[in-house]
């Protein structure tokens, strides 16, 4: 029994002196009770409402105030036109907007009837039935207020209308979230393995003592998996056209250049992640699990960065999938043109730069 407990004493102290292995045991399932349990909503807050009001009389701006009011709602721009309402919505400013009917006010008093639309982003279907749901339940609580007050029947008629999607099908949200985590999972994975590899049978030396310089090496390795992420990219697309009919309304020619933007970017992950381990199985656990929860949770592909607490949503902002997926849902989903995605193509481009030099110098110290 003595010699079973100095077992156990000694496997203690060794768990306990391995600081990586304590980071492994407790570190991640804290992060991951605090991300998943502070992601893994179903309520929809903050979102970005603009407003188009001709009357501006006591009734809407009651009716605005409430919304406001709402966690579920953000006032974000006061409309000129109702045309307006299209441009913000492909800029990604917006992603609801109230539409109030002239003499909103007046029409109540004298007819008893006015209207309202909501116009709706419904490239994520749940979000925009969510807020639609939510901001029908404001407007029909104002109009049994008004009828207990004036004691006659009133009636305000919502009209719903839902953009880039009108038929709400699921996949025009999922879409641009899978080709985000295909992509770089397979890209990440593919790299760091194969310059693992070459680290573990030590033929990465035999290259290293060539006349070839060692970013010639790395390029040379990396290229042959950018072609293949591109074929991938198009057979995802071809898939996604024919199989899953969601249409690409948008560019084609610079959906293919921001697609390969991120293709660089996932490759580069790889090497960086191939610079920090030794073996093949940590490279595949690494670029595996170590990438796929962030990609599912903070990149907006199942749950809207807007309704996560405000940590979560400056975390995401280094989470390279979340501009990927935001820049492809406003191409292919909803028609918008290169001038509307120069943020995210920009923020990816200067991601792939930090990383591959980031990854050039820790390849080069690790090798010599």
């Amino acid at each position: 029994m003595k010699q079973f407990l100095s077992f156990v004493r000694k496997e203690f102290h060794h768990i306990f002196r391995d600081v990586r292995t304590m980071m492994i045991i407790i570190g991640i399932p804290v992060a991951q009770i605090l991300i998943i349990g502070f992601a893994l909503s179903t309520d929809v807050k903050n979102v970005k409402m603009a407003v188009y009001d001709p009357s501006n009389d006591v009734s809407t701006r009651h009716i605005i105030q409430q919304l406001d009011a709402s966690e579920s709602f953000q006032f974000v721009q006061l409309l000129k036109t109702p045309e307006e309402a299209d441009a913000l919505f492909k800029a990604d400013k917006i992603n609801f907007a109230v539409i109030f009917s002239d003499r909103f006010n007046a029409n109540l008093y004298h007819t008893g009837e006015a209207s309202v639309q909501f116009l709706a982003d419904a490239s994520d279907p749940n979000s925009a039935t969510v807020a639609t749901a939510y901001a029908t339940s404001i407007v029909a609580g104002y109009q049994q207020e008004l009828m207990r007050e004036m004691n006659i029947p009133v009636r305000i008629i919502p009209q719903t209308q839902m953009l880039h999607n009108p038929g709400m099908q699921s996949s025009y949200n999922f879409v641009p979230g899978l080709m985000g985590l295909i992509l770089i999972l397979i890209c990440a994975m593919m790299t760091s393995i194969a310059i693992v590899r070459e680290k573990e049978t030590g033929t990465m030396e035999v290259l290293l003592t060539s006349p070839v310089k060692p970013v010639t090496i790395v390029i040379a390795k990396m290229t042959p998996y950018f072609i293949l992420s591109w074929f991938i990219l198009i057979v995802i697309l071809l898939m996604s056209v024919f199989l899953l009919h969601v249409p690409i309304t948008g560019n084609l020619i610079w959906l293919n250049v921001f697609s390969l933007i991120f293709i660089i970017l996932s490759l580069a992950l790889g090497l960086l992640i191939s610079t920090l381990v030794n073996t093949q199985v940590a490279a595949l656990l690494a670029s595996g699990m170590g990438l796929m929860m962030p990609i599912m949770i903070l990149s907006g592909m199942m749950f809207p960065i807007e309704s996560m607490p405000v940590v979560l949503q400056w975390i995401s902002s280094i989470v390279p999938a979340r501009w990927f997926i935001s820049g492809v849902r406003k191409v292919m989903i909803e028609g918008a043109g290169v001038s509307h995605i120069w943020t995210e193509m920009l923020i990816l481009i200067g991601m792939a730069v930090a990383i591959i030099t980031i990854s050039l110098r820790n390849f080069k110290t690790r090798l010599e």
